[in-house]
């Protein structure tokens, strides 16, 4: 492989700047660079895990000064050799520094390039890999969580066991068939069923992970609905701690979604706040209130909001009959001003109602513990491994049909080779999963993610 390069911090104003460098030329291309002020360290000859402080260039001109530490191959984050220049963290310095690494023999690393050679050289699975970029954008605490635990490998011990279970059926078939004047026992038809059915509920109850997972990695989809001057508005700007949407006592004020993430304890929550759900006329209005029940529809979870000041109306009724077969939390807002509202009657269709008063705030913390009540994060087992992405829920779904058609073709007394052939395509959908049996083309779209630098 060439040695490549690329600035591996933020690109923006900051204390420092990391250029990384990784490959056989490492610390040749280093030593072009960059000069160690004590005069006898040779940077080739440098222990692993060390430091030395020094002068930036580029060719005779003095760029910078900073610190250079050394990673030795196979003990380094990519496996090879790597060498990360610290310098100060401008915007021009850093790239001034990175284009003398390339001027000295490096070429530019593409996006994940130092990650995709850490799993070309073994030193981390294919979803371990994957949880890499999950560390980096995770918004809370249990997304980091999450991260964390597939990076060390608890998703890829969990596949790792069902492959092993796998291959275990294939090599006692496979001598069966192969070797017919051995005596070796023949696999009976309710020893196999059993098996085979124990690897489905496995694989199942793997895919039914991916929820959890895809929620904690990308937030929960939260559209807010609701008819036309209920405190929708007023409910978003509350969770964002800022006047994001307009808040009017205007009914339609809000006539397009507004989109913005917050915090609600550890969730992060994809806020969609919507335009009042009503008959209308205004033909940009009605726009928007379309737009609003195709969210509606899509969304992760849905919070109904009603006017605890005012009865139900017939637009209430029609929103509690469009949001009763998505999770949702109904919201009884404006407590503060006296309750009218049927609530038994909501809670009836919806589930327990939680009041709530947006603009001063009382109730929002117990809204806060029903939303993390709903996805159950609070008894998550993140050493258990969960999917977190379409890739790897595409592998499970495939290997789950693979053993379901093997369940069928035991039962209905199919030839083992018929049955080999099966759980073969099962083991190839477990193996692209881990990452042990993938194409190249499957790879780079894994590490297309990447940002430059990681």
């Amino acid at each position: 492989m060439s040695t490549v390069a690329a600035i591996s911090t933020p690109l923006s104003e900051g204390g420092i700047a990391v250029i990384r460098i990784s490959g056989d030329k490492a610390f040749s291309v280093a030593e072009k660079v960059f000069r160690p002020i004590s005069s006898d360290k040779k940077i080739s000859e440098m222990k692993g895990y060390t430091c030395a402080f020094g002068k930036i260039f580029m060719g005779e001109e003095e760029i910078d000064e900073g610190v250079l530490t050394v990673f030795r191959g196979p003990k380094s984050y990519t496996g090879e050799d790597v060498v990360e220049i610290s310098c100060h963290g401008g915007v021009f310095v850093a790239k001034k520094v990175l284009s003398a690494t390339i001027k000295a023999g490096c070429e530019i690393a593409a996006a994940g390039e130092f990650t995709k050679r850490a799993f070309l050289n073994g030193k981390l699975s294919l979803t371990e890999a994957e949880s890499v970029i999950d560390i980096i954008s995770a918004g809370g605490e249990q997304a980091r969580k999450a991260a964390v635990s597939a990076k060390e490998g608890a998703l890829y011990k969990r596949i790792s066991a069902i492959r092993d279970k796998i291959l275990k059926i294939l090599g006692e078939l496979s001598a069966w068939v192969d070797y017919p004047e051995e005596d070796i026992a023949e696999l009976t038809p309710e020893e196999l069923s059993s098996t085979l059915s124990a690897i489905h509920e496995e694989l199942l109850s793997l895919s039914k992970t991916y929820d959890n997972g895809r929620v904690l990695r990308n937030g929960i989809d939260t559209a807010i609905v609701g008819r036309a001057n209920v405190g929708k508005s007023t409910l978003m700007n509350r969770f964002l701690g800022f006047d994001r949407s307009i808040v009017t006592d205007i009914e339609g004020t809000t006539r397009d979604i507004v989109e913005e993430t917050a915090m609600v304890g550890d969730i992060l929550l994809r806020l969609s706040d919507t335009a009042g759900i009503r008959e209308t006329g205004d033909v940009v209005e009605s726009i928007g209130v379309e737009r609003s029940i195709r969210k509606l529809f899509e969304a992760d979870l849905v919070l109904a909001v009603f006017d605890s000041s005012e009865k139900l109306s017939d637009e209430d009724e029609k929103i509690i009959e469009k949001v009763k077969e998505k999770k949702v939390i109904p919201i009884i807002n404006k407590c503060e001003k006296g309750n009218e509202i049927d609530i038994e009657k909501i809670e009836n269709i919806l589930g327990k109602s939680v009041s709530i008063s947006a603009k001063t705030g009382e109730g929002i913390d117990n809204l806060e513990k029903k939303i993390s009540e709903i996805f159950s994060f609070g008894t998550i087992d993140y050493s258990s491994g969960m999917i977190a992405n379409e890739r790897q829920k595409n592998c499970v779904d495939k290997a789950l049909l693979s053993i379901s058609e093997a369940v069928s073709l035991v039962d209905m007394g199919e030839t083992f080779d018929a049955l080999t052939v099966v759980l073969d395509e099962a083991l190839s959908a477990v193996l692209e999963l881990s990452g042990e049996r993938v194409t190249e083309a499957v790879v780079d779209e894994v590490f297309s993610h990447f940002c430059v630098g990681k």
